[in-house]
């Protein structure tokens, strides 16, 4: 299991690869997918209840 430096290192070059390699587009892509992949992975894994945030 990866902890959560590893997981920030990761992000954060595949964010530099695509900023580098696909321009600034390509890098708002990549963290855009990156975040709705982090908020799914939450809910599916039970940390994120999206059922009390909705209720506001």
């Amino acid at each position: 299991m990866m902890n959560a430096a590893t997981t920030g290192l990761a992000a954060g070059m595949a964010l530099g690869f695509a900023g580098f390699f696909g321009g600034f587009w390509a890098f708002l892509l990549v963290l855009f997918l990156g975040v709705a992949g982090l908020i799914v992975g939450l809910v599916v894994q039970g940390d994120l209840d999206i059922r009390t945030r909705r209720q506001r």
